[in-house]
């Protein structure tokens, strides 16, 4: 995890320099306009400020297909190289002019590291912990804007503050991030598996993850460069062979049968007859479309599907680190203990020959053999099909004698408790021959394990009363990369086809009116619409107005600072205010989950304003108008960081599929600047036609309607890799389509 988290820690320097930057600005103009002489000029002195926020909407329109094209890494390295040249020339800046076009170059550095560095950190960091290192963007962001707030107030403590060493100072933490970049920064291994750059893709996942077993991520990454079809869920009971076999309650026709690596060790997975909540909640979506989910009427049947998995896991998951049934030893760890190559099995375990990629270069080695393909092989009705290495074991055939009437599965860990398998199934063609293909299924424990002596009641019934189970939900459907004709040519694992044949033709901008792409779409423009109308740039303009009404400015008036000192510094004490807010949502957007957050923190955004609207109608007196006031523009910015400051960004970078991620986040991240100028532009506007209760009532209102937009319409995605994530989406998007066209 070590490996993961550092490169997250620089990627997000980017978000650092944005805050650094928005801060040293704010105090700089104040020198700025001296110089140049633009009291009578505020449509330059907006300029000055706003420029960046031009050119972070302009070089937002294309930096998500940029992304997609060129990688992740070389569009960070851009940013950069932005940073720093911009700092060079508001450093030497000899005319208003000259300062107009730094400032475009600033926001162009701006626009590419805010839309690319959430995205980069979620195709990095772990499942379990993607949520905390997405959150520190947000910290670095507001950590930057505090460093800057106090150099600027120390440098205005001269006798004459020089406003271009300010800016300039900009371009010595762009060099660190250029550096960082350059040297250090990996490529997105997801971006790597859709260029087919397998071998890149494996030592970048080993870096990152800190140990040389990386097949189930692997496996994971190849079957996320496309959303299954037919995509169908399953429920099963799983537990030890031997037990269920005794008890004859698997029949042949239906059992799955899973193989772990240690010589004996077997289990059985069983259709359930009954549904469990996935299935409950799927079957809802089936029946009623939108309308009904779970007895909640109009809330998004997506949002219950993605509920569903989370309302039933044992409490066990809680601590983020345990892997699935961890009572069935070896079976479901093999992410975690890095198990050695299953060998207990002679008879059903030959050398293979590897996986023959005729794209040349460094592709062309062992690492391709995992996940793609194994050193394990195994017979299936005379076809030899690999394995994943690392994993429980290949399909069994019926040549070993373990496999009569039922289905092969290998499997492996993904994270979050998830697994990632493959089951081989058969039926008999038109022709009277038999005919047999994969399926991917993602694995999840969605009941409570039962131990010996305190089996729950599991739908499905006939459970023995002294056995260990689990129920599992699966969501099964055709592996993304699938080939029936290469199957028939060679045997090459359940992922039959090479990425990089599969993505020849590029991403392909059909892609976007997926159902599921456009159900996400919908969520991540929502949400980003109500961030930016949701206040925090009206709270912040009005913030020293407040505190200066507390009395804050004469007391530090008269300790001897200027207006303009006193003013900076009181910005900064708002800016570190934030980071210990940030530094609770960190700990809590892996635990509690991005959905619960906003549930939680909205209605405090909506009661805040309000306070803020009564006190700026009723004649309070000077005291309690100022204290009122006061507190709620601290609960405020406390909250709005715990919520809805960093988890907008943080689920746009979850929810889109690989191929068409980097598209749909700077969709959304475009969406966000035009807000973000909108409402900067209209505040003034708004002021003086509605005055500052007006203000606040209307941020009220759009607060409300979040909540609501939350409730309805946004998931709960913690604990869940992305893949299954946008398989979710696909899953609940075409069924409620088709719910409603019946």
């Amino acid at each position: 995890m070590g490996g993961a988290v550092l490169v997250a820690i620089a990627a997000s320097i980017g978000n650092l320099l944005q805050g650094w930057d928005n801060a040293t600005i704010a105090g700089a103009v104040l020198y700025i306009k001296k110089e140049f002489n633009l009291q009578s000029e505020p449509l330059i002195e907006g300029l000055i400020v706003a420029m960046s926020l031009f050119g972070a909407t302009v070089v937002t329109t294309f930096s998500g297909a940029a992304a997609d094209s060129i990688g992740r890494r070389p569009m960070l390295i851009a940013s950069a190289v932005l940073y720093f040249a911009s700092g060079l020339v508001m450093l030497w800046a000899p005319s208003v002019y000259v300062l107009l076009l730094a400032r475009l170059i600033d926001g162009l550095g701006i626009g590419l590291a805010v839309t690319l560095v959430p995205l980069y950190i979620s195709e990095t960091a772990p499942t379990d912990i993607r949520g905390l290192l997405n959150t520190l963007p947000q910290f670095s962001g507001s950590g930057g804007m505090f460093l800057s707030y106090c150099m600027v107030f120390g440098m205005s403590l001269l006798p004459k503050p020089d406003w271009r060493i300010m800016l300039g100072v900009l371009s010595i933490p762009s060099l660190i991030y250029l550096a960082l970049t350059v040297f250090y920064l990996p490529e997105s291994p997801r971006w790597l598996v859709s260029k087919g750059r397998m071998a890149e893709a494996k030592r970048v996942l080993q870096r990152l993850r800190g140990r040389e077993d990386v097949s189930g991520e692997m496996a994971l990454l190849v079957e996320g460069l496309g959303v299954g079809k037919d995509t169908r869920i399953e429920e099963y009971i799983i537990g030890p062979d031997d037990e269920l076999a005794d008890e004859g309650l698997v029949p042949d026709p239906e059992k799955i049968k899973l193989y772990g690596p240690e010589e004996g060790l077997s289990w059985v997975a069983r259709p359930v007859r009954g549904q469990s909540a996935l299935g409950s909640a799927y079957g809802l979506i089936s029946q009623h479309g939108s309308m009904v989910s779970q007895g909640k009427p109009l809330v998004d049947p997506v949002v219950t599907l993605f509920g569903s998995v989370h309302e039933k896991m044992p409490e066990i998951m809680g601590s983020m680190r345990s892997t699935l049934f961890p009572n069935f030893g070896s079976m479901f760890s093999v992410a975690e203990q890095q198990q050695a190559k299953a060998d207990w099995d002679a008879e059903s375990q030959r050398e293979g020959d590897g996986y023959a990629s005729d794209h040349g270069g460094d592709d062309i080695e062992d690492s391709l053999q995992s996940p793609l393909i194994s050193h394990q092989a195994t017979s299936v009705e005379g076809k030899e099909i690999a394995a994943p290495h690392g994993s429980i074991m290949g399909a069994v055939g019926r040549s070993s004698g373990f496999m009569q009437g039922g289905e092969a599965v290998s499997s492996m860990g993904i994270g979050g408790g998830w697994q990632l398998a493959w089951k081989w199934t058969e039926r008999e063609g038109a022709d009277g021959q038999k005919e047999g293909g994969f399926q991917r299924i993602y694995l999840h424990e969605e009941g409570v394990q039962g131990n010996r002596g305190s089996i729950l009641s599991l739908p499905g019934g006939d459970v023995p009363p002294g056995g260990e189970f689990v129920q599992a939900a699966a969501l099964v459907s055709q592996p993304a990369l699938y080939s029936k004709e290469l199957l028939e040519q060679r045997a090459a694992g359940p992922a039959m086809v090479h990425p990089s044949e599969a993505v020849a033709k590029g991403p392909k901008w059909a892609e976007l009116f997926e159902p599921g792409v456009k159900h996400a779409l919908f969520v991540g423009i929502g949400i980003q619409i109500l961030q930016q109308f949701a206040g925090i740039n009206g709270v912040l303009y009005y913030t020293p107005q407040i505190l200066e009404q507390a009395g804050v400015g004469v007391l530090l008036s008269n300790i001897g600072l200027s207006s303009s000192s006193a003013s900076i510094l009181i910005s900064a004490l708002t800016t570190l205010l934030m980071l210990p807010s940030i530094g609770i949502a960190m700990r809590l957007v892996d635990m509690s989950g991005r959905r619960f957050l906003l549930l939680a923190t909205i209605p405090i955004l909506i009661v805040a304003l309000i306070i803020l609207v009564v006190v700026n109608i009723v004649d309070m007196g000077t005291m309690v108008h100022a204290a009122l006031s006061t507190i709620s523009v601290i609960v405020y910015f406390c909250f709005f960081v715990m919520g809805f400051g960093p988890i907008p960004n943080i689920l746009c970078a979850e929810i889109f599929p690989t191929t068409v991620r980097g598209t749909c986040i700077a969709i959304c991240a475009l969406t966000f600047w035009i807000g973000d100028i909108i409402v900067t532009y209209t505040l003034p506007v708004m002021l003086n036609a509605i005055g500052l209760a007006g203000v606040f009532g209307i941020y009220a209102v759009v607060c409300i309607l979040a909540l609501v937009f939350v409730y309805m319409k946004v998931p709960e995605t913690k604990g869940m890799p992305l893949e299954v994530i946008t398989e979710f989406f696909s899953v609940g998007a075409k069924q409620a389509r088709e719910a409603r066209e019946d």
